[in-house]
């Protein structure tokens, strides 16, 4: 690498996005009573965890999304899964814990799930929504893993208590 050549910023969230952002959750807010969504904690075989990085928010999370009228939790586990790292699991998943997310909005619930030998049928490839997803051992996650999903992986690994907010 070139000691001269200037730094590369990285690319700041355009105002087109971050105004698409705030209408999607200002229209959530009013044609929703309650939201729901789900989250997966996938271990490998060699019981590294599977994160991704979204182009929307800062920090690496747990994949997941929210749950679609008319769809099971299951069903939106598993599409998401799907869409946020080709993953596939071959045991059911299992419920872990009911958390209710404030930081999101009032009305906003989260299951979390736990799912083991989780495989990745094919890589992902980075697009609009997913920026960069992997593997990591739990003693080696990035530094930009959220809050969140460290005191979950805390939780899950009976280093903290189960709390009720997420």
């Amino acid at each position: 690498m070139d000691k001269n050549a200037p730094a590369v910023a990285p690319p700041k969230k355009s105002l087109l996005l971050r105004l698409a952002t705030r209408l999607l959750h200002g229209y959530f807010a009013l044609s929703r009573g309650m939201t729901m969504g789900v989250r997966a904690a996938c271990f490998d075989e060699a019981g590294r965890v599977f994160l991704v990085r979204h182009s929307y928010v800062p920090g690496w999370h747990l994949p997941g999304g929210g749950i679609e009228r008319g769809e099971t939790a299951l069903a939106a586990l598993d599409k998401e899964m799907r869409e946020e790292g080709n993953l596939a699991i071959d045991a059911p998943p299992r419920l872990v814990q009911v958390y209710y997310n404030r930081q999101t909005s009032k009305r906003d619930h989260v299951l979390l799930y736990r799912c083991e030998n989780v495989t990745q049928t094919a890589p992902r490839l980075k697009d609009r929504e997913i920026v960069e997803v992997g593997f990591f051992a739990l003693d080696e996650l990035p530094a930009a893993t959220t809050a969140a999903t460290r005191r979950r992986l805390e939780e899950l690994a009976g280093r903290a208590p189960f709390s009720d907010f997420w």
